[in-house]
């Protein structure tokens, strides 16, 4: 069906070419998986087959690609729209019409079809997808998860027979993304629908593919082959791939049910050593209830608290490093308060990032040498404190009674289906959305009724689309404001953007990134402010493994010197690996909140891979795994 022949593509300015020697074949009724690391090129081989490359994003194509006997050189993507079906990383740029149902309906109209062919089309989509109760609604009115949903059903309306899908369950909760590729393999199996699709998140999909292509760096030739074989070689792999070969499974475990059926003798043998304190539960704020969420479990003290008593504590003890070229999290013993096994410090051995000590940071520990001092510790005030909150969007009450505090050194997950209010919690918190009923406060201040130059320095936002936030012609540029800005040294932005970004020139253009590279640039741009209070939407949209890992290096060093973080995410296995408490929500309101092991161990919807696998017990990623073994070896 899809046949790429000799393929490579440069694009002006580039002194490699981003896809070489591209040679491969898509069989008719496949679901192939394009796997690799972030910046390799994925997108731009999905866009030879749409078309899209190079008729729209220029560039020097040579070789030949054919879809269905089409050569995509010589047919306009406008010529190709009856038989390829394309959703991008961006929904909002797939968009034309302002309803849900006008847009499900549009690509049929360009194409011609009958007025009841359409009708009984956009049900049937409207139903497969669970967008029936958004029929009307507009679209600008939606979560990032809807609009993703929306997008896809748009294309799937014609009935095309290739589908061309650039991650697309990177903001759907996992409910949703389930039912997504649910009507992906109905259409694979019982249609003989082509799907090729581009994916980062493997523990969704990796299980559903006939093939996997792997394109292993910049320029790279791809190595096609079954999951499993593919997954043993490649850089990235999903955390039930990474748990077999850790254990020495054969043949390797792609999904949960089979990885459970071997995973009888490690599961005994972890019954003897007793799990970390998982992110969450070794070390929270002081205890509090929220209405409607039951009686949540919080215990102990703050984690901001107890590294300053350790700090505190005499000879001996860790001490985190100071002066002005203090790295975040950076201590001489133990690791930070997100329980991993590994080092608080930079991930993947990256260089150390020059940085002041935040004011937050030594007010933490301040307080913890005098309540180390005293028979009962001192409270630490919370970073930020909302009570009661309720949020009305014309006729959606987004947000009802949600009361939620944060501590320093506290990093909360905000976990929900799409449409909970997740990002109007963020909104809410960051001054962007006004109350319309209850308070909130951060560093004591009501954020919507503060200039929002003073509450820059109090709290940060990274939105789901960093775009928003990018506006200068290169990557130097950015850094060069955000140093600005932020009042830092010359550098700080540029030296955090080569530990997230290794390899991302000065002179790159924030367009000519990937969608993950500019998630990572706009956090590089809010991080060189360190804010107290650090908001992030989806913070791992478009990024693999590797950049995943050296985010959560980043994100645990600033807990640990004391900076409140919340994001909001539909990545399980991020909040397993980062969070100390989780909080759920649903239709607006708080129906759980709790440390991360006891929340997500329960929770079939949200609990991650290695909880799955290795339940009851409260395992929670592969790196506590190999830590438990080495210990034991």
């Amino acid at each position: 069906m899809i046949r790429f022949e000799r393929v490579s593509v440069r694009y002006e300015g580039r002194e490699r070419p981003t896809l070489s020697g591209v040679d491969l074949t898509v069989p008719e009724g496949e679901l192939v998986l394009l796997v690799g690391p972030s910046g390799v090129g994925k997108s731009t081989l999905l866009g030879t087959v749409s078309g899209l490359v190079p008729h729209f994003t220029g560039g020097l194509l040579s070789g030949r690609v054919t879809v269905d006997g089409r050569d995509t050189r010589t047919h306009k993507p406008r010529e190709l729209a009856d038989l390829v079906g394309t959703v991008g990383q961006d929904p909002l740029a797939h968009f034309v019409t302002d309803t849900v149902e006008d847009e499900l309906a549009y690509g049929m109209e360009s194409l011609g079809l009958a007025p009841n062919v359409m009708r009984r089309r956009v049900e049937e989509t409207l139903d497969l997808l669970g967008l029936a109760e958004l029929r009307d609604r507009p679209i600008a009115t939606l979560s990032g998860g809807q609009q993703q949903r929306v997008a896809i059903g748009s294309v799937l309306t014609p009935h095309p027979k290739v589908l061309v899908l650039d991650e697309p369950t990177s903001a759907l909760d996992p409910a949703a993304a389930e039912e997504v590729l649910a009507v992906l393999q109905r259409l694979v199996h019982d249609l003989g629908t082509t799907v090729l699709m581009a994916e980062h998140r493997l523990e969704r999909v990796v299980q559903y593919a006939d093939q996997v292509v792997l394109l292993p760096a910049p320029g790279e030739a791809p190595v096609t082959g079954p999951p499993a074989g593919i997954m043993k070689v490649s850089p990235v792999r999903p955390p039930v791939a990474e748990l077999g070969l850790l254990a020495g499974w054969d043949p390797l475990p792609l999904s949960v049910r089979d990885a459970r059926r071997g995973a009888g003798g490690l599961r005994e043998w972890l019954a003897h050593a007793a799990p970390p304190g998982a992110a969450g539960a070794s070390g929270c704020a002081a205890a509090s209830e929220q209405p409607g969420a039951g009686t949540p479990v919080r215990a102990g003290a703050s984690p901001a608290s107890d590294r300053a008593q350790e700090a505190a504590s005499g000879p001996g003890a860790p001490e985190a490093a100071s002066g002005p070229d203090a790295v975040p999290g950076t201590v001489a013993g133990p690791a930070g308060p997100a329980g991993a096994t590994g080092p608080a410090g930079p991930a993947g051995g990256q260089p150390p990032v020059p940085a002041r000590r935040s004011r937050p940071g030594r007010i933490a520990r301040l307080l913890g040498r005098r309540s180390a001092a005293s028979p009962s510790p001192a409270p630490v005030d919370p970073v930020t404190r909302v009570d009661g909150l309720g949020v009305r969007r014309g006729r959606v009450e987004a947000l009802r009674r949600v009361t939620l505090t944060v501590a320093p050194g506290e990093t909360v997950a905000l976990m929900g289906r799409n449409g909970a209010g997740k990002s109007t919690l963020l909104g809410a918190l960051v001054g962007m959305i006004e109350p319309t009923a209850g308070t909130v406060r951060v560093g004591g201040l009501a954020p919507a009724r503060t200039d929002p130059r003073a509450m820059v320095r109090r709290v940060g936002l990274v939105p789901q689309e960093p775009r928003d936030l990018l506006y200068a012609d290169t990557v130097a540029a950015e850094c060069a404001a955000a140093d600005q800005d932020a009042g830092t040294a010359e550098g700080t932005c540029r030296a955090l953007v080569s530990r997230l970004l290794p390899g991302v020139g000065d002179d790159t253009h924030p367009r000519d990134l990937s969608e993950g590279q500019r998630l990572a640039l706009a956090l590089a741009l809010v991080l060189t402010g360190r804010p107290p209070l650090l908001l992030l939407d989806e913070p791992t949209r478009g990024l693999d493994y590797a950049a995943k890992a050296r985010l959560v290096g980043v994100l645990r060093g600033l807990a640990a010197e004391g900076h409140a973080i919340v994001l909001a995410t539909h990545d399980v296995e991020l909040a397993a690996e980062l969070a100390h408490r989780v909080v759920i929500l649903a239709d607006g309101e708080v129906v759980a909140d709790g440390p991360t092991g006891q929340v997500v161990v329960s929770s079939p919807a949200f609990a991650p891979q290695t909880a799955k696998i290795l339940a009851p017990q409260e395992w929670l990623t592969v790196s506590q795994v190999r830590g438990a073994l080495e210990a034991g070896a």
